[in-house]
């Protein structure tokens, strides 16, 4: 029975950057010997040795990171028979022995550790100054679910999960075009997070894909862990509370914005992919907007932008017209709030305030929760919560419902990141409206609009269509009308190859029958 080779027992020294930079020896154990010591105390790292014949070989692995049948079946037995037959060299190996398909060789000690720490697979051979890496990762991972935060009545039920490979997969899946490219990065010195950067060549300016890069070079940092590090480091305005950067599980919602033009960014490790740039109405556009009728999306669509002016701003037309224009209200509802409030020790204003607040921590306790007690708390909660604050004679029933109707109109909108944002915006305009009544309000909405005007993302006004106004692009914004009249892709991203479909496609009815009803 042959005894598994042991390696040389190995001084205690530290192992500098110079000797992790050398070439791979022809003496096996000179490798391996640096590696042990490097990852001195690491015990996910497994070093695999074993001996056919005369030649010593070693296969160098994180554990948990790898399909221990894959690099059994198609790795270890090949490469121990051949080993037999003492015709090994690097050419069989790759040829013969490592029937996988993604394989590369190196002969920088350097780069063979970089590839174990990414969840490859090394091979190390006796007598031979190269080492093979091959892609066997495996191990328990979550697999291809309906997204969680992006669920959708019509509509594909993938989403991306943390994997970027799978992730690059999906998208790829839709958009089956030599014309998407897909560059590959590292950011982080210590994670080594990898990335993927997609766009469809001939539709992305090259100006918005040099930006793209240039911006992700610049970023220095000890590790990346989720999308968000990325987003705070590329975005234009990182003092803007107003998202600038879309982010998405949907493979979908990723092909179409490719398809228009945008640049797409995935990260390992997270399912949120980052989608730039990014206008204001891009936040407030569903993915089944484009699955259903275009009737019912027009509807829906103006529908979320009315229910936005009321999330913003009701709360501060509310405290402004109780307390400083009594007059605009209607008489019969003047009488009856006025002796709803007849016992509430409180100004209008510290009175709605105690009401968004206990609401906002409702809903941040529901978020929290496990998602079984979480919708319980969010629902059931605010119900008790206010029915006993009114009760109690700490607010009033009217505010009760004035914040419950802030609250169901922040819930419209799509897109979280927005969402949130336009919940904390409307504190400074209930200030505004304590203060100075409707002219607050007026001024803070002008700062808003003001700022929004300002934005941009990668260059592109954050406001458009809006401002500057491009008619052409105003088919999708507050409505969406039908496919067939969306002839043209965004003309702020496509300059070139910007049709959508080479003819207009209107159905008519067929001949002889005006009315389109069966003949």
């Amino acid at each position: 029975m042959r005894k598994l080779l042991k390696p040389k027992k190995t001084s205690k020294k530290v192992i500098t950057s110079d000797e992790t930079k050398k070439p791979i020896q022809a003496d096996i154990m000179d490798n391996i010997e640096i590696l042990q010591e490097l990852f001195k105390d690491c015990t996910d790292i497994v070093f695999r040795p074993f001996i056919a014949g005369k030649v010593k070989a070693y296969l160098v692995f994180v554990d948990g990171f790898i399909d221990s049948l894959s690099v059994e079946m198609h790795g270890l037995r090949q490469l121990i028979e051949e080993i037999e037959r003492e015709r090994l060299t690097i050419d069989v190996l790759k040829e013969r022995v490592i029937s996988i398909s993604s394989i590369a060789e190196t002969t920088e000690l350097d780069e063979a550790i970089s590839n174990v720490l990414k969840a490859n697979t090394v091979l190390f051979v006796d007598g031979m100054r190269k080492a093979i890496i091959f892609d066997a990762k495996g191990g328990e991972r979550r697999s291809v679910a309906e997204p969680q935060t992006e669920s959708a009545v019509r509509g594909p039920r993938e989403g991306f999960n943390e994997r970027l490979r799978v992730n690059t997969a999906l998208v790829r899946h839709k958009i089956r075009s030599n014309r998407l490219k897909i560059l590959s990065k590292e950011i982080g010195e210590e994670t080594q997070t990898g990335i993927a950067i997609l766009y469809v060549e001939g539709l992305a300016p090259p100006e918005l894909v040099k930006e793209v890069l240039a911006r992700l070079d610049r970023i220095k940092v000890d590790g990346v862990l989720e999308s968000g590090y990325i987003e705070e480091f590329i975005e234009d305005s990182p003092w803007s509370m107003f998202p600038q950067i879309q982010n998405t599980e949907r493979p979908d919602t990723v092909a179409a914005n490719l398809l228009e033009g945008r640049v797409a960014v995935i990260i390992d490790g997270t399912p949120f992919v980052l989608v730039m740039p990014a206008t204001f109405w891009q936040f407030f556009q569903a993915s089944e907007d484009y699955y259903g009728r275009y009737h019912i999306s027009a509807f829906l669509r103006l529908l979320r932008v009315g229910f936005l002016f009321i999330a913003l701003t009701l709360p501060g037309i509310y405290v402004a017209v109780t307390t400083y224009h009594q007059e605009m209200i209607p008489t019969s509802l003047l009488f009856s709030i006025a002796a709803s409030r007849e016992a509430i020790p409180f100004p209008m204003f510290v009175e709605v305030l105690i009401m968004e607040l206990s609401f906002e921590a409702l809903r941040e306790a529901g978020v929290r929760l496990p998602q079984v007690v979480g919708q319980a708390v969010g629902i059931i909660g605010g119900l008790v919560v206010g029915q006993a604050a009114v009760e109690a004679g700490i607010v009033s029933a009217p505010t009760v419902i004035a914040v419950s109707m802030t609250g169901i109109a922040s819930f419209t909108i799509p897109r979280f990141n927005m969402s949130i944002s336009i919940r904390m915006l409307r504190f400074p305009l209930m200030i505004l409206g304590g203060m100075f009544g409707l002219f607050g309000v007026v001024l803070g909405t002008l700062i808003i609009l003001t700022h929004l005007c300002k934005l941009r993302s990668f260059g592109i006004p954050y406001f458009w269509p809006l401002a500057p106004l491009s008619f052409q692009a105003l088919k999708d914004v507050f409505i969406r009308v039908p496919w067939w009249a969306m002839n043209d892709r965004p003309n702020q991203f496509v300059k070139r190859d910007s049709l959508r479909q080479t003819e207009h496609l209107q159905p008519s009815p067929p001949e002889g029958n005006e009315e389109g009803s069966p003949t």
